[in-house]
């Protein structure tokens, strides 16, 4: 009950900061030695298939065994991954008597492997352990092995979370699976490791730690650190993407781009909003790229949003160096970025139409990001967005 205008209720939260970072070029080198650190001696490298063959996975493995380590390769993990991947890892992991997960590659890889070191000491179901109330609990603790990530895009800030996004195929929907130990014991924030990022790909998930920056922002509740992490983490990106995109080999962007993901991850403990919510539904059933499909819907949700947004936009403003903070002013500028990066306005031209526009709606309201949203929504609200955002109207 609020007394003389204060209320204890809207700024009581549980707060989390999390993992040690090693940041800058070359420091990739330092893999082996934190293996060690760690007491990992047969580390199991979890990658995406994309990247099974590339230089990155080929010699971080070469790496790994010319220190003595006992180091194999795991590399089904596919886009917006599902349980399967998850339990191909843990059956690696166990044929192979590993003590420890090292994750490299995107926001999937990273997931699927905190999931894999979760998953080996369980005999539950990974439902089991969805992000509602204390159902992390049920896991056993000391039985979760230890994570060193090493993000080769600057996106999902998933190198320090403790969850990982998983599609449930029976249901189609994206489950959020949390433990605080899933998170990674360190991360290697190695600007060269990103430098061949295709420019797309640079754009879509720079893309994806703004969206995380902007909704933690707007999100609903309290958590000043949050807020400054996402403000400051989209400053970083208003200079640093563009520069990324149109240089992939600008070190010092790629650099910032790293930092900025991570802290759209840590903002994001405040909240997200329903451009994540949509965009985790979309995914789920049309299987398109998560960043990519932020980015399209962005745009949308701050329409929808306008009223309980534009008092918050004055501080966005200044950290874009935008003369106005107005609301039209910011979308304006989130408008112009896209175009800059190449991002269609569209969502029917990721390939989804409105066909399934009833079930995008009540997926997005059961979206634990829904709760986030500066405004109440509902699934008939997430269902406007989204044929809005397939139609291209703002």
């Amino acid at each position: 009950m609020p007394v003389n205008g204060f209320d204890p209720a809207a700024i009581t939260a549980d707060w989390g900061f999390p993992t040690r970072m090693l940041v800058g070029p070359g420091r990739l080198a330092e893999l082996p030695g934190l293996c060690r650190e760690f007491g990992i001696d047969r580390p199991l490298l979890v990658t995406d298939a994309g990247l099974r063959t590339q230089p990155i996975t080929e010699g971080t493995l070469n790496a790994l065994r010319n220190e003595g380590f006992a180091a194999a390769l795991f590399a089904e993990v596919q886009g917006n991954p599902v349980e399967a991947n998850v339990d191909a890892g843990v059956a690696a992991y166990r044929a192979g008597d590993h003590d420890g997960v090292v994750a490299c590659g995107g926001g999937s890889a990273l997931d699927v492997a905190k999931a894999v070191a979760l998953m080996v000491g369980q005999y539950r179901a990974i439902w089991d352990f969805e992000d509602i109330d204390e159902n992390w609990r049920r896991a056993n603790a000391e039985a979760i092995a230890p994570v060193i990530a090493i993000p080769t895009t600057a996106g999902t800030g998933s190198e320090v979370g403790r969850a990982a996004v998983i599609t449930n195929p029976a249901n189609h929907r994206k489950i959020i699976v949390f433990h605080p130990r899933m998170l990674p014991q360190a991360a290697i924030l190695d600007p060269k490791v990103t430098v061949e990022l295709p420019a797309p790909l640079t754009a879509a998930t720079g893309m994806d730690a703004f969206v995380h920056c902007f909704e933690a922002w707007c999100a609903s509740g309290f958590h000043p650190m949050a807020d400054g992490l996402a403000l400051q983490g989209m400053r970083l990106i208003a200079n640093a993407l563009p520069r990324a995109y149109h240089d992939g080999r600008d070190l010092q962007a790629r650099t910032d781009m790293l930092a900025a993901a991570s802290m759209g991850a840590l903002a994001f403990q405040k909240g997200l909003g329903a451009a994540h919510a949509i965009a985790h539904a979309v995914g789920a059933l049309y299987g398109t790229h998560h960043g990519l499909t932020n980015a399209v819907l962005l745009p949308y949700v701050m329409r929808f949003n306008r009223n309980a947004i534009t008092a918050r936009l004055e501080p966005v403003a200044q950290a874009l160096d935008i003369g106005n903070g107005s609301f039209e002013a910011v979308l304006e500028w989130v408008l112009r970025l896209r175009e800059r990066l190449g991002i269609t306005h569209a969502l029917a031209e990721l390939g989804v139409n409105t066909g399934r526009a009833e079930e995008i709606g009540r997926l997005a309201e059961l979206d634990p990001s829904a709760a986030g949203n500066p405004l109440p929504v509902t699934a008939e609200d997430l269902q406007r967005v989204f044929i809005n955002a397939v139609h291209g109207r703002i």
